[in-house]
């Protein structure tokens, strides 16, 4: 996808102030593009088809940095930020639901004329995918789910998923002061190595920088109190593209168990265990997460 095109087609956006202060990793491939009346940050990079990846909750397009060139050598690799996140606009509330997302993603990539071959999303962006997909925007040859959010959750993350996340997000003040304690390196490096998963310093980085934004965690609320993952895995059954479930094994969000509850849903679903990573398992092993994409593309 070239930048000639998107200019074409009036989509470009100049970028916000201070991105140039705060450029994410990756920053000669980002773009700013309008769609669905919201600002998007989307790096692209490589040549050949397009290949889709998406970030989770709470993360931005920073979490694919050193699986996407890996990839760019055989596909035009689209990395956007998700409304709220990152770089990409904070939206209105409906673009926070899970169908809004959707809905908001479509229009991008419509946006910048991309129809992607793949599609990959870790956690919640697994979701996200998994509903382009579902409502015929995205028609991929395979979908790769990485930690995938995807069932209602049980225990704490399933109480964040929803009643205690709408009270959460109804609390003005809360996304400051989150924002005021990832001042606090340590209070970042507690909530990253509770996903089971052991970062670099820099990963640690790119995490704090977005822990102290306070409209990314309000954009990061606001989406974990808008889904409705009951009423999705309703719709979960009717899924036609393969489905690859990528699975750390010391994941302690998503339980790993979560992908045999999957497969009973959808069981031609092929799992890929991946022993000794946690829930960022794309991040500890960018090596590992794009053989597996490269293997899928090939069928």
């Amino acid at each position: 996808m070239s930048m000639a095109l998107v200019m074409a087609q009036g989509a470009i956006a100049p970028p916000p102030p201070g991105f140039a202060a705060a450029a994410p990793p990756l920053a000669e491939a980002s773009r700013f593009v309008l769609a669905a009346g919201l600002r998007w940050h989307v790096q692209m990079l490589g040549a050949g088809p397009a290949v889709l990846l998406l970030h989770g909750t709470g993360a931005s397009s920073h979490s694919w940095r050193d699986v996407a060139p890996l990839l760019a050598g055989r596909f035009s690799v689209i990395i956007p930020d998700l409304p709220g996140m990152g770089f990409s606009a904070r939206p209105p509330p409906g673009l926070l639901t899970l169908e809004g997302m959707a809905r908001g993603l479509a229009a991008l990539l419509a946006a910048l004329g991309v129809s992607p071959v793949l599609a990959a999303g870790h956690s919640a962006g697994a979701a996200v995918a998994i509903r382009l997909a579902l409502d015929g925007a995205i028609a991929p040859r395979a979908i790769l789910s990485f930690n995938g959010a995807l069932l209602p959750l049980g225990g704490w993350a399933g109480m964040v998923f929803g009643p205690l996340g709408r009270v959460m997000v109804g609390l003005p003040g809360l996304p400051r002061l989150f924002a005021w304690q990832a001042r606090d390196r340590a209070t970042v490096e507690r909530l990253l190595r509770d996903t089971g998963s052991t970062l670099t310093p820099e990963g640690v980085e790119h995490y704090a920088r977005l822990f102290r934004n306070p409209e990314h965690v309000a954009a990061t609320l606001g989406m974990m109190a808008a889904w409705d993952l009951p009423r999705f895995a309703r719709d979960l059954p009717r899924l036609a593209a393969p489905l690859h479930l990528v699975v750390g094994q010391q994941d302690r969000t998503i339980r790993p168990s979560e992908a045999l509850r999957l497969r009973r849903i959808l069981p031609a679903a092929r799992i890929h265990a991946l022993p000794g990573l946690g829930h960022l398992a794309h991040e500890e092993a960018p090596e590992r997460a794009a053989r597996i994409i490269l293997e899928a593309a090939d069928g």
